[in-house]
């Protein structure tokens, strides 16, 4: 599908652009609907050299490992930069996509991108910081997971995520707007299913879970910072 100069200055990595080189970036890029449960690509896949950017939705990036145990390395939503490698790697998925939920996702040429750059540098640096944003990410879960308890991984993954996708006010508390189901939770930290729900329970009057993963924070972020700070029973 042919993409308008619209659809992207949507973006926030565009937005500031002037606009003929929008239209620049529109004739060399396209949109792609997929279904919910939709693979937009498989752990391996050879990719085209092109930008990724998720326009709508939330998208699901997994790993296989060679035992066949599935880790859920991060969910995504809308604005969203995705496989780095079809950009300035080896052109091959580093992890398999799978959509959520309807979504659309934003693919641009990357000769159009580095074209870009050169009439707007600053871009170039915008993308970058995205893209350091996304390895000090990577690092700390990486040494969570070596170093932390399951419960410390759970509240800094809860934290994550009302940080970066919000939280809307409910009479109990805060509740976060993605949906976690336990499944996708104790995927994301190293835990087992049955696991993470005993975590829940360990957080009881803290955070509660209802069917769907929908997720309620009861007290304050800052709360949850204290309680690291001080040890959780």
């Amino acid at each position: 599908m042919l993409v308008d100069v619209e659809k992207i200055r949507e973006i926030s990595l565009f937005k500031d652009l002037d606009t003929s080189l929008l239209e620049y970036f529109a004739q060399h890029s396209r949109l792609q609907a997929y279904d919910a449960d939709e693979i937009v690509f498989h752990e391996d896949d050879a990719l085209p050299a092109c930008l990724y950017l998720l326009v709508a939705g939330s998208l699901r990036i997994t790993k296989m490992s060679d035992a066949g145990k599935e880790t859920i390395l991060r969910l995504l939503w809308a604005d969203a930069v995705f496989a780095a490698p079809a950009l300035f790697g080896d052109g091959l998925a580093p992890a398999t996509a799978t959509a959520m939920e309807p979504i659309q996702v934003l693919t641009m040429e990357r000769e159009a991108l580095l074209e870009g750059f050169r009439h707007a540098p600053e871009l170039a640096l915008h993308l970058l910081t995205v893209y350091n944003q996304r390895l000090q990410h990577l690092h700390n879960r990486v040494h969570g997971l070596v170093s932390e308890r399951a419960i410390v991984r759970l509240i800094h993954y809860l934290e994550y995520f009302a940080a970066s996708a919000g939280t809307e006010p409910v009479p109990e508390g805060k509740r976060l707007r993605s949906h976690l189901t336990y499944y996708q939770i104790a995927r994301s930290i190293g835990i087992t299913y049955e696991e993470c729900i005993r975590l829940f329970k360990q957080l009881k009057g803290k955070v509660t879970y209802e069917r769907g993963g929908k997720i309620t924070l009861l007290m304050p972020i800052q709360q949850f910072h204290e309680m690291l700070h001080h040890g959780v029973d």
